[in-house]
């Protein structure tokens, strides 16, 4: 199993970007793993909202976020990424990645998070 830490989130205004981390530890990504981000803000569910294969590279995007996020992984920096642009006050959330054997399933019923994930607040 890894271990995973992530990191880059802070307070932005409505519209602007910020690049969130996941960094990997204990194996490499490239190996055994895909990863996934998701969020859960005050009183909500976990979310779901990208998801990236360690086997072929593959992603997938929840529709909340498609057209807006992208995720990407550096192999040899051992971290996955999520570009997020046009943020809006509803992105809001602590952000939180995990990991699933190879592939990405077909749900967001999966994974676990390490740490306490980073906290992303956009105002208007």
């Amino acid at each position: 199993q890894l271990q995973l830490e992530e990191s880059g989130g802070g307070s932005v205004h409505s519209g602007e970007s910020l690049r969130l981390s996941c960094a990997a530890s204990g194996h490499t990504l490239a190996d055994n793993y895909a990863i996934g981000w998701f969020r859960q803000a005050p009183g909500k569910e976990r979310e779901g909202l990208s998801c990236i294969s360690s086997s072929d590279g593959s992603t997938r995007y929840a529709d909340s976020v498609k057209g807006r996020f992208t995720i990407s992984r550096d192999n040899a920096k051992n971290t996955v990424y999520l570009q997020m642009n046009s943020l809006k006050p509803e992105d809001t959330a602590v952000y939180l990645c995990a990991q699933h054997p190879l592939y990405c399933p077909a749900d967001w019923n999966w994974g676990n998070s390490w740490g306490q994930g980073t906290q992303v607040t956009v105002s208007s």
